[in-house]
């Protein structure tokens, strides 16, 4: 059962003590916050954009036809 994991971590160990499977988790740790805040931020933005958008369609008015002097009798 646990050859499957000497396997796995086997990938991850070097000879050199200076990269362990625990830096590589620091470091991955590290890269997932920075890419949870990015997608705080984007969020953001789509919202600010979407709101703007919305404002800009609420601001367009439709022409109105003045259609009282026509009738469909002939």
């Amino acid at each position: 059962m646990f050859n499957w994991i000497d396997n796995f971590f086997k990938q991850y160990q070097v000879a050199t003590s200076d990269m362990s499977i625990f830096n590589k988790i620091v470091a991955l740790e590290a890269r997932i916050k920075k890419l949870e805040e990015e997608n705080i931020e984007l969020t953001n933005c789509l919202y600010e954009v979407e709101n703007r958008l919305q404002s800009k369609i609420d601001n367009i008015n439709s022409v109105t036809y003045n259609l009282n002097n026509y009738t469909l009798d002939k």
